[in-house]
């Protein structure tokens, strides 16, 4: 993968973000994806974030490799930290961090959002509690995507800011929209997570004295809603 071609999970990614966006790139590793989305005229301008040196060394080079020092701003800063008021920033990406660290970057800097971005996010998991965060800070999802690339399911959920929506927990859980659309990969998916869960919750079961009554409960309704969904 470089700014030539992206994974197809980046990919994705990538054709969320609106023409003409001015994009922030949380985490942004090499910076493949505003690199890519600036050659290919999709953004008007960029800035990477990256809270560590080396792959902030990295967005650096890929920048300047590509003649984009211009409109790409490359940062070493700590989450939404990266953006100044001047950036004027109309569209945000996470990509392939944990969707609990996405929720606390996102909470530790709501001071630098202006209200109205769109948020591109693509976690590594915790999807519900990501989902959680956006419902309790007026945002609402107004696209949600799943696909598997390497052996791994990775879900793609945009939000926008307005009114916000309520979500059932069942709907925090699977995604709302991928709950409703269920897609072949949605159930692929799930049959995989049903059987992880059945298991886990059979080594709790044996392990009965060491595991908190409220995680075996937890584990018990999650197994049930996936049933639910499945049948």
């Amino acid at each position: 993968m470089n700014e030539q071609t992206l994974s197809r999970r980046l990919e994705r990614v990538a054709a969320q973000v609106p023409q003409g966006a001015r994009l922030a790139d949380i985490g942004s590793d090499h910076g493949y994806l505003p690199v890519a989305l600036r050659l290919r005229g999709v953004i008007e301008a960029a800035v990477a974030g990256e809270v560590a040196q080396t792959p902030f060394a990295s967005a650096q080079r890929t920048v300047r490799e590509n003649g984009l020092q211009a409109s790409i701003s490359v940062r070493l800063a700590d989450g939404l930290a990266a953006i100044e008021a001047d950036d004027r920033i109309t569209a945000i990406t996470f990509c392939g961090m944990g969707g609990q660290t996405i929720r606390d970057i996102l909470e530790r800097g709501r001071r630098h959002l202006s209200g109205r971005e769109r948020l591109i996010l693509q976690p590594n998991g915790d999807e519900r509690e990501l989902r959680e965060w956006l419902a309790a800070n007026g945002y609402r999802i107004v696209s949600e995507e799943l696909l598997r690339e390497h052996r791994f399911d990775y879900e793609i959920i945009v939000a926008e800011p307005g009114e916000g929506q309520a979500y059932s927990a069942q709907e925090l859980y699977f995604g709302p929209l991928l709950l409703r659309q269920r897609s072949p990969a949605f159930l692929n998916k799930w049959q995989r997570m049903l059987r992880q869960k059945q298991q886990t919750l059979a080594n709790f079961q044996r392990a009965r004295a060491t595991v908190p009554e409220h995680k075996t409960r937890d584990f018990e309704r999650q197994v049930s809603w996936i049933n639910e969904v499945l049948a």
